[in-house]
């Protein structure tokens, strides 16, 4: 994959080195890989007006001077957050590569952002919307069994357009999952998502899979489906079912963990399921629970009560 950038051969060829990992390497998404090219295509033109001709020769004062022009340009707190993980993602791969003797971005933190809780749906509104779609046709079928399965297991849209028929047992319920960084993880599904499966398999599948594919959702033209595709079939089942609020396959991500936290899951074995590398990434959903306790306390504690 190659990618038309500004500036010197070497620095072009070693950011299209580091995107080549990325994507086949660590896995990492088509939309993700993107927000790194663009990253680093913008910081490699301000390296070019400075005339600083080698990474190796960017200082980390450079660095301070590039996330003031950053804020020059109106970009939010958290966008730059962005470009300083990218940065520094890109940064560390040099130095592993030894095309760098310092790195810049050691010192260099991230901006404070405002904590924003995420989007979820409520109960009526998640039946709703997994039973948005009629399943007497075989793509009635498929989308109703890719809004369960996102719903059901909480994984990634790029998760979920990855997996193959090999990843699933139906004996324990249970899917294997490569997530971000190429690390692999077991996610479960229920009965309902069982049964989807089984009808899929049996009534779907045979029409779809044109092209003798192993991999588990595919397109009309018998092709592995993609994210996009994906989030029409969403942005589509939330027309039906009437639902106002934008929703997207995070929206879903964030409705299964919030969910399984208010039935009593405890924040580890949802980091697990999730595939979160740290704690404090599952915890902001504490947050949306806490709320819940609070209001079930004021309206059951005697005391509590006007």
């Amino acid at each position: 994959m190659c990618y038309n950038v500004n500036g010197s051969d070497n620095m072009r060829d070693e950011i299209n080195n580091f995107i080549e990992e990325l994507k086949y390497e660590r896995n990492y998404s088509d939309l993700t890989v993107k927000s790194y090219m663009d990253d680093l295509i913008l910081f490699l033109e301000y390296l070019n007006e400075k005339n600083i001709k080698k990474y190796d020769d960017v200082e980390y004062q450079d660095i301070r001077l590039y996330i003031n022009y950053l804020y020059e340009l109106k970009y939010s707190n958290k966008t730059i957050s962005r470009h300083i993980s990218s940065l520094r993602s890109f940064f560390k791969y040099l130095k592993s590569q030894n095309l760098i003797k310092n790195n810049p971005m050691t010192l260099i933190s991230n901006p404070k952002l405002d904590k924003k809780l995420p989007k979820y749906l409520n109960y009526e509104d998640s039946e709703r919307l997994l039973n948005a779609f009629d399943c007497n046709n075989y793509i009635g079928i498929r989308n109703s069994l890719i809004l369960e399965m996102l719903y059901s297991t909480g994984i990634r849209v790029s998760e979920l357009i990855s997996i193959k028929l090999k990843d699933i047992s139906e004996d324990n319920k249970s899917i294997k999952i490569i997530g971000k960084g190429n690390k692999e993880r077991i996610v479960y599904f229920g009965t309902k998502c069982n049964d989807l499966i089984n009808l899929y398999s049996k009534k779907s599948y045979p029409i779809l899979n044109i092209n003798n594919s192993d991999y588990l959702f595919l397109s009309k033209t018998g092709k592995k489906i993609n994210d996009r595709e994906v989030r029409t079939i969403i942005d589509d089942a939330a027309k039906i079912a009437n639902i106002n609020m934008k929703i997207s396959p995070h929206v879903l991500r964030h409705t299964f963990a919030t969910h399984m936290l208010n039935e009593g899951a405890d924040l580890r074995s949802v980091q697990e399921l999730l595939g979160h590398s740290n704690l404090s990434t599952t915890q902001i959903y504490t947050h949306l629970t806490n709320e819940k306790i609070r209001n079930v306390y004021l309206n059951a504690h005697p005391r509590a009560r006007k």
